[in-house]
This record gives structure tokens, sequence and C-alpha cells, in this order.
């Protein structure tokens, strides 16, 4: 059927017209409605476990920045202190470990250098007298090495008091009657230059006043403890190695604090200031 032509009347169109807009009138009057039934009644609140956390947000908002700067701190804090000390052994003349790693390193103001990656080679004249001026605040001990006896022992020694390594470290060890043991960087019995020696042997034996350097529980000699003996210890002639001798001073040696640094309470210990080597 074809209504080509068809003329449809003007007030059909004026209807039509009428009719849509009421329609968005009534739309938008709807809309206006709702909006402002939403704004009367404010925002939505829950009950238990949802609701507490709805009127404490900013709470947790702020606890959650807190824990993470905390985290992160933490983080940073750990990796400055490098890993923790580990393999403590508990031998009656050392408490030797296993040497730290490299994150132990301790530099002091003025470049005193506590760590090496190996022992220092031989630099000592077996030829020349060797003496050790073992300078603390109570006194002065004055020391025989015995380089012709036990090189290797007395070139360690001598090249880290060179160095200043001793310098400022304590005697952290001291039973009366027995030993004085000191060297370790630590200051808690469980230090090392990074490096250990190998065993010397010498027909030297132990008297009151003897230098030696301290072993672990295996043997293992740890490359700058040393210990001073206090009175005669004729059973450490088998498992230690004498490299000098004190020929004065060893009263002072006597009166120093008592100290095992493996138990609680320790008295105040005696601090080196620095140990001299002199040619002879």
């Amino acid at each position: 059927m074809n209504i080509q032509g068809v003329r449809i009347p003007v007030s059909s169109n004026r209807r039509n017209q009428r009719r849509q807009e009421q329609r968005r009138q009534r739309q938008t009057r709807r809309r206006e409605i709702r909006t402002q039934t939403i704004e009367e009644a404010g925002p939505v609140e829950f009950s238990g476990p949802m609701g507490f956390m709805q009127r404490h947000i900013k709470s947790f908002f702020l606890f959650g920045i807190i824990f993470m700067v905390l985290s992160l701190g933490g983080v940073i804090f750990t990796s400055l202190l490098g890993p923790p000390e580990t393999n403590k052994n508990d031998s009656p003349t050392s408490t030797s470990a296993t040497p730290k790693e490299p994150a132990a390193k301790d530099v002091s103001e003025d470049v005193v250098v506590r760590w090496y990656e190996s022992p220092p080679e031989m630099a000592i004249d077996l030829d020349i007298k060797y003496e050790a001026i073992l300078r603390l605040d109570s006194g002065i001990i004055n020391i025989d090495l015995f380089a012709e006896e036990s090189p290797e022992l007395v070139n360690n020694f001598i090249f880290l008091a060179r160095n200043s390594f001793y310098d400022g470290l304590v005697f952290h060890r001291v039973v009366p009657g027995f030993v004085a043991q000191a060297g370790d960087p630590s200051g808690d019995g469980y230090g090392s230059p990074g490096y250990t020696l190998s065993s010397e042997t010498n027909a030297l034996t132990f008297s009151a006043g003897s230098l030696s350097m301290a072993r672990d529980a295996i043997g293992t000699v740890n490359g700058s403890q040393f210990f001073i003996t206090l009175g005669s210890t004729p059973h450490l002639n088998t498992d230690f190695t004498v490299f000098g001798k004190v020929k004065s001073g060893l009263e002072i040696l006597d009166n120093l604090p008592v100290r095992d640094p493996t138990r609680p309470g320790l008295e105040v210990a005696e601090k080196i200031l620095n140990i001299e080597i002199i040619e002879k």
C-alpha cells in the first residue's frame, strides 16, 4: 500500500510533542526526588566488623602507612648491619669462631683496618730481636718476641700491631692464675681479623708470662686473639705454641678485672692503648 502523499494533521504533531515534553519533565522530577532522598538519608552505614572498619577507616589507613615505613626501614637497617654472627663455641682458652663476612669490617675514624682476606706475608728479619711494648691504662707490659723460634706467629703479631689493629681492643677474658686474653675486634670472644693461621710448633714451654695465640674447639689458630699466661700452665704445651715472654709488667696483668664474656654482669674491661714494636 502506497502511503506517499498522506498528510498528518498538525494537531497530532503538537500532542506528541507535549507528551514527550511531559515525559522528560517526569523523568527529571524523579531523578531530583532520588537525589534529594539519598542526600537526606546520608551515607550507608554497615554493622559488625565492616561497620567497625568503616568508622575507623582513617586509623587503619594511618596504621598501614606507618607499618609500611617501619618495614622498609627495618630492611634497610638490617642490610647495613650485615649478616648475624654464627658458630660460637666455648673453648677453655679460646672462643674464636669462623671468620665473619667482610660486612663486619671495622674501620675507625683513623682508618684502622680490622678485616683482611689472608694472613700477612713474611716481612720480619729473623736476625733481629723484636720486643712488644703493650700499653694499658693501668701500666706498661714489655714482651720479648721469639722470631727465630716462631717466625710466622711473630710476623703476624708484628703486622697487626704496626697497623694499629690492637689499638682500643680490650682484654675480654681474664681468668686469675690462668690467662689474660685479648685481640678480639668484636670484644665478645668470637671475632677474628678474617683469617686463621697455620699451626706452628717449637720447643718452648709455658710458664707464667708466656705469649701464645688462641685456638678454637677444633684447633684452628685464630688470626688475632692472643693470651698471656698468669701462672704455671704446663698442660698447654701440647696444644699451643709460645712465641713471646713477658719480661716486665706481669703484675699489671695479674690485677686486670676478672672477665668471662659468656656471662652477664661483666666488669669493665681493660683497654689496650697501643702496642709498639721495638727492634733491637
